[in-house]
């Protein structure tokens, strides 16, 4: 599943967070790559034991928690605390699958079950720095508003192309979910969305509610 969720950060909240991460130190973005991806990556990061990147992510990590739609897609058991790049004067990221496994600050590993990239520059204010994600339907290049998400697969080959003019900013993390397959877990998504819109239009006493809760949770136990 591919899914945007749009202003997850209002801009308020984005220009908070650009104050707290611009000014910081920035270092190789290599130093989180694998050791095929390092090779395709050219970029900036943040160090993400540094007390902007922690603040930020402190931000960040409380607006998915209160965004009904991620969590409502995702199902996040845990969340790999958000870290951030950015790209400018042609730098890129070569197509890549994402690691399977990351360590988290304090050793604890997290399955990576999706990938998520969260826009804090906009659109206007670069050329290129498409995130390019291909899945079974074709390569699917998306750049979006400051503050909007998109969620997808790790396992989903992807690239961001070059960077050729300003500043492409974005925070970026991984989520290991409830539900580990990807075909399940899009179809838990569409019935909890289903669910949603019966209650909104018959009501929450119809039966027909009680008949597709049952088959979400029980789907959402195996």
């Amino acid at each position: 599943m591919l899914l945007q969720i749009p202003q997850v950060l209002t801009k308020a909240e984005v220009a908070e967070i650009r104050g707290l991460i611009d000014a910081a130190d920035w270092i190789d973005g290599s130093v989180t790559a694998g050791h095929q991806s390092a090779l395709a990556k050219r970029n900036e990061q943040l160090p993400e034991t540094s007390a902007p990147a922690r603040a930020a992510g402190g931000h960040i990590l409380a607006a998915m928690e209160r965004n009904a739609l991620f969590t409502t897609a995702a199902l996040p058991a845990r969340v790999f605390p958000p870290l951030f790049n950015r790209y400018t004067g042609g730098d890129n990221f070569g197509a890549h699958v994402d690691n399977a496994i990351r360590q988290a600050p304090g050793g604890q590993r997290l399955r990576t079950d999706l990938s998520a990239t969260l826009f804090l520059s906009e659109p206007e204010d670069y050329d290129g720095g498409e995130l390019v994600i291909d899945d079974t339907f074709g390569a699917h290049a998306v750049k979006l508003s400051a503050g909007d998400l998109i969620l997808y697969p790790a396992s989903s080959l992807h690239q961001v192309t070059a960077v050729t003019r300003g500043v492409r900013t974005a925070a970026f993390f991984w989520v290991q979910s409830l539900v580990r397959d990807d075909a399940r877990r899009t179809l838990l998504f569409d019935m909890d969305l289903a669910i949603q819109r019966l209650a909104q239009s018959a009501g929450q006493g119809d039966p027909s509610i009680l008949s597709l809760t049952g088959a979400y949770d029980n789907l959402l136990r195996l």
